[in-house]
C-alpha cells in the first residue's frame, strides 16, 4: 500500500511528529487539527471563534488531499468543557448537510497549547 503525505500551507502546520495527513488508497486520515490561525499559528480567541477555525482548518486539508467536507465519514471532537456542545452542532451545520458523517464528541482534560477544541476526520475520496 502506498502512504502519500497530505499537507495545506492554508492549515497549521504540524506541531510535532507528523502529518497534517496521511492518504491511503482513496481513504485520508487527518490529524487533530486545534483553533491555530495558519498565518500567526496563534490560537484564536472565543469557544465559537475556535470550532470555526478548526472546520476552517480541516477543510483546507481535506482540500488539499482532493476532497471535502461531504467526503468526511467520520469526524472526531474533543471538548475540554463538554457545555459546548451545543455551539458545536450549531458551527458543524454551517459546515455539513446530510447525510452527516459518523461522528463522536469526547470530553477531555487538556489540548494542546491551551486549545478548547480539537477535531480529527477520516475522508473517503471516490
Amino acid at each position: 500500500m502506498t502512504k502519500t503525505v497530505i499537507t495545506s500551507d492554508k492549515a497549521p502546520a504540524a506541531i510535532g511528529p507528523y502529518s497534517q495527513a496521511i492518504k491511503a488508497g482513496n481513504t485520508v486520515y487527518m490529524s487533530g487539527q486545534i483553533p491555530l490561525d495558519p498565518a500567526t499559528m496563534e490560537l484564536v480567541e472565543g469557544f465559537e471563534a475556535q470550532t470555526v477555525q478548526v472546520f476552517e482548518n480541516l477543510k483546507s486539508v481535506a482540500e488539499a488531499a482532493g476532497g471535502s467536507f461531504k467526503d468526511i465519514v467520520k469526524l472526531n471532537i474533543f471538548l475540554t468543557d463538554l457545555s459546548h456542545f451545543a455551539t458545536v452542532n450549531e458551527v458543524m451545520s454551517r459546515y455539513f448537510q446530510q447525510p452527516y458523517p459518523a461522528r463522536a464528541a469526547i470530553g477531555v482534560a487538556a489540548l494542546p497549547k491551551g486549545a478548547q477544541v480539537e477535531m480529527d476526520a477520516i475522508l473517503v475520496i471516490e
